[in-house]
Parts: C-alpha cells; sequence; structure tokens
C-alpha cells in the first residue's frame, strides 16, 4: 500500500499518523526556537521538544525496535495503541500548549493547533469505530517484525 493509497483509505487514524508526523517536526522546530525567549515560555518550549521525542516513538513503532530504551519506557509508549489513548494524549500535549497564551501569544500556538488536528482525527477513528491501523510507511504492520 502506497502513501497515496493509505490518504485514499478514509481511516482517520492514519490522517491522525500523518499529521503527528507534522507534529513531531513543528515540535522540535517550534521547541528549539522559542527556548531562546529567556522567560517562562521556556518551560512550555522543553515541554514541546520533549512531547516531539515521545511522538517519535508513539507515530514510528519501527523505532522501538531500533532503539534501545528502557522496558519502563516501551511499556508507557504501548499505552498509546488505540484510537482514543492517541486522542487523549496529543489532546493533553494541546492544551498544554494552548496554556503558553497565558503568558503571550508565540508561535508555539501554531503546535497547539496541530496537536488539535491530531487528536480529532484519532477521536473521530474512535467514534466511527475505526481500528487503529498504523501506516506501513512508517514501520507498522509487518515491517518492524521483519527488522527483528
Amino acid at each position: 500500500m502506497t502513501i497515496a493509497d493509505e490518504l485514499k483509505s478514509r481511516n482517520f487514524s492514519i490522517y491522525g499518523q500523518w499529521i503527528g508526523i507534522l507534529c513531531i517536526i513543528l515540535c522540535f522546530a517550534l521547541g528549539i526556537s522559542n527556548i531562546f525567549h529567556f522567560d517562562i515560555i521556556i518551560l512550555w518550549s522543553v515541554f514541546l521538544f520533549i512531547s516531539g521525542l515521545v511522538l517519535i516513538f508513539i507515530e514510528i513503532p519501527l523505532l522501538l525496535r531500533i532503539c534501545p530504551t528502557s522496558g519502563g519506557f516501551d511499556a508507557f509508549i504501548r499505552r498509546f495503541e488505540t484510537n482514543y489513548m492517541r486522542a487523549a494524549i496529543y489532546g493533553v500535549m494541546s492544551l498544554i500548549q494552548w496554556l503558553s497564551l497565558i503568558r503571550y501569544a508565540t508561535s508555539l500556538i501554531a503546535a497547539a493547533v496541530f496537536l488539535l488536528i491530531a487528536a480529532v482525527c484519532y477521536a473521530l477513528a474512535g467514534f466511527k469505530g475505526q481500528a487503529f491501523q498504523s501506516s506501513k510507511t512508517l514501520g507498522g504492520q509487518g515491517v518492524a517484525q521483519m527488522i527483528v
């Protein structure tokens, strides 16, 4: 199945996973760029950067096989194998970034918006009863087993 076929599948968990990849890029870029504020915004930017690291392992299951991680971290990441749990973690990450508006508006809002869109995609997949389907391109459904 190609990327185009995956996007035509009308499975919202695939959409959420691809938006999640965009979120990872935004988390790293905006997390690093907002660290230089030398203000309380540093807390939100550090959290965003750490969120990006966590999202890499959530969205690209192949990395759990390749990277040496602890058993506790693997167990934590495996909690997010359902649509509802992924919607929950994206929603919480988005809420935390929206709270950065307490201080003042920064580019962290872009990350909050995309994290919210990913949460909505995963929630829609759950509400529609669609089974979680991981993208084959990103290491899901058989690719990780071929490596080991």
